[in-house]
């Protein structure tokens, strides 16, 4: 599937974009309680509202806000991910995947009630231009959620340290806070069929030296994995 030209602005995933089939088992994989859902839930549900899915990548999570929104938006910035999104979601009402970035949003001013992004973009410092955007998008008393990584604890953020040494977790932290949001720390698992699924979904997240070191020590088709829940009321 050609890539097409890339928009101004815009990293490349190492995951999902040169591996969107092992991308959607590891979405199937994660959470499978539903905890993050439920969370949100019961912060801002999004029943007959507006909603828009910030890196909706192939719309893994499109139907799960079209089953009971009034409207889905999803931005997506990688031209065959848009396409594999709308493929997905062609028979639901409702639903619009449009190509663009974070830091310039192809919606209306104050046209959504729930903005969310998941690992998309929004990984701390360097995201102010997306926050700007939401700033700009959001209507009074909306809610934005951004679902990442927590860094300091977990088998999984342990990984995650090892892989990208870079990624301070306090930065992290004092950036959200800086700007308003606040924390709710999950905590949920990957939870594979076959250790050879695991096997595959950790060499899409990690550089090989790594993956080989933590599979090496880890046993079984399960990870414990933390993750942080920042939202905004605006």
């Amino acid at each position: 599937m050609p890539a097409g030209p890339r928009l101004p602005g815009v990293i490349p995933s190492p995951n999902i974009w040169h591996h969107p089939g092992l991308y959607e088992l590891e979405n199937r994989s994660v959470d499978p309680e539903g905890r993050i859902e439920a969370a949100m839930r019961e912060l801002a549900d999004w029943a007959g509202r507006d909603v828009l899915d910030v890196g909706c990548g192939s719309g893994y999570h499109l139907p799960l806000f079209a089953a009971t929104a009034r409207t889905v938006v999803g931005v997506e910035p990688h031209p065959p991910l848009v396409t594999l999104a709308r493929r997905r979601t062609a028979g639901l009402r409702g639903v619009t995947v449009l190509p663009g970035t974070a830091q310039r949003l192809p919606v209306p001013d104050v046209s959504v009630d729930v903005a969310h992004a998941r690992w998309a973009y929004f990984f701390g410092p360097g995201s102010e231009p997306g926050l700007a955007e939401l700033h700009r998008v959001v209507r009074r008393g909306g809610t934005a959620f951004v679902i990442d990584n927590d860094g300091t604890r977990s088998t999984f953020g342990r990984w995650f340290r090892l892989g990208y040494p870079q990624v301070d977790p306090d930065a992290v932290e004092r950036f959200w806070s800086a700007h308003g949001w606040s924390r709710v720390p999950l905590d949920v698992e990957w939870r594979f069929s076959t250790r050879e699924e695991l096997e595959q979904v950790v060499r899409i997240e990690l550089d090989p030296r790594t993956a080989d070191t933590v599979l090496a020590e880890h046993e079984g088709t399960t990870v414990d994995y933390a993750v942080n829940l920042w939202w905004r009321r605006f």
